[in-house]
Formats: structure tokens, sequence, C-alpha cells
């Protein structure tokens, strides 16, 4: 095992046991040897997600997407993010960008999942949209 898996296991630990700020800490540090360390950063911007820190998740989850283009995980968290925000739509314009420049074929069930969504958007249901996360904190 690497150092940085190292570090990664021990931040994912720290986030999972309730100790956050240590947790991002690590993550950071990783962040300052390897700016692009994808899984430092899925997992930052999944925690700022969970912590309801949209607006820090929205940065990195937009870096992410900058380096994984056609990452369904990647733009799921984007457009989701967006949405807790009250932003649908930059949510929308998240699923058109992915649909854009997704391969069709390997990211076949977010596209269609995205269809779906933009099908309930464009038919005026807010609140409750298949496949994204619930709004109910």
């Amino acid at each position: 095992m690497s150092r940085i898996e190292e570090r990664l296991a021990e931040a994912k630990s720290l986030l999972e046991s309730g100790k956050g700020e240590a947790g991002r800490v690590i993550l950071l540090e990783i962040l300052k040897e390897e700016p692009n360390q994808q899984a430092a950063l899925m997992m930052l911007g999944g925690d700022y997600f969970a912590c309801a820190k949209y607006a820090e998740a929205e940065m990195v989850f937009e870096r992410l997407q900058q380096s994984l283009p056609g990452s369904g995980p990647v733009s799921i968290a984007l457009f989701n993010t967006l949405m807790k925000q009250g932003r649908p739509e930059a949510a929308a314009a998240e699923i058109r960008r992915f649909i854009g420049v997704a391969d069709k074929v390997a990211e076949r069930e977010t596209i269609e999942q995205y269809l779906a969504i933009s099908k309930a958007l464009a038919e005026g249901e807010g609140e409750e949209l298949p496949g994204t996360a619930s709004n109910d904190d």
C-alpha cells in the first residue's frame, strides 16, 4: 500500500467515525502534495456535501469534472450539489454537458437516470426527482 493510499484510508476512517475535521485535514494535505488526486477530491467533496457545505462541495466536484468530464459519479455529485443549492437551471446544464461528452455505452445507466430527471424537470416535478439525493435533511 502506498503512502497516499494509507493516508486516504486514514482519512476515510476518520470521516466515517465522525471526526470530519481531522479527515478533511488529511485530504487537504494529500491534495497539497497531489492537487489532482481523484480519490481525495471525491472524498472531500462527498464530506462537504454530507456536512451541507454545498458551495465547497461544488468547487471540489467542478475541479473533478474538469479532469474527468465524462464521469457519471462526478457528474451526479455535481448535479446533486447544485440541486441542494436550489439551482435547477445549473443542474440541468450539468445534465446537458454530461450527455454531450459522456461515453454513451460506458455511462448508459447515468444517461438513463438523467433522461428521467430531465423529463421530471420539464414536467415541473420539483422536489423528488428520480436518481437524486433526497431533499429531506
